[in-house]
């Protein structure tokens, strides 16, 4: 990835980390910001095969947390932010940071769970979104507890997960 985007990235995520840690959400002006300057700046050093990889990223990251939102299990905020994401990145290294994400935030979830002392409640819900899942129904229409929305849930600031999972597969991938 070149400097000027992991630039930009970085820009993008620690103001969001900075401001879901704080107000729980993710400005729509920043996701916005992160997918514009995505597009035009792979476009810019890049051309055609520029959009495309940003095109792909943006894609990607759509088609895999569309349906965590979907579900209740996310909120819009963290689909948009990780759709600019992809257009910055692209399609490869947006995978790297999905996956460092997802490994930061489960490490991140299990510290929670053991500090608030949920594990048997953390193992009824997988259960009950399981099942769920399984027989195609949205989790959160079983049991209001599971929807991310709801104020009762053990909620972690998914932004500071985005952020952290980024800077770890930029020092990684260095």
């Amino acid at each position: 990835m070149p400097v000027l985007l992991k630039i930009i990235l970085i820009g993008v995520v620690l103001l969001a980390g900075a401001y879901d840690a704080r107000y729980r959400k993710i400005p729509n002006w920043l996701s916005l910001s992160g997918l514009i300057l995505g597009l035009g700046i792979n476009i810019l050093l890049s051309g055609w095969e520029g959009l495309g990889a940003a095109a792909l990223g943006f894609g990607l990251a759509m088609l895999i947390y569309t349906p965590l939102y979907l579900v209740r299990g996310m909120g819009a905020g963290d689909v948009k932010l990780m759709a600019a994401i992809g257009a910055i990145a692209g399609p490869h290294d947006w995978l790297g940071i999905f996956i460092a994400t997802a490994l930061v935030g489960g490490l991140v979830s299990l510290a929670a769970i053991a500090i608030k002392k949920r594990a048997g409640q953390t193992l009824l819900n997988l259960t009950v979104i399981l099942s769920e899942l399984a027989q195609f129904r949205r989790p959160a229409k079983a049991d209001a507890r599971l929807d991310v929305r709801n104020p009762g849930t053990l909620r972690l600031p998914h932004a500071v997960n985005i952020a952290a999972g980024c800077l770890a597969f930029l020092y990684l991938s260095r």
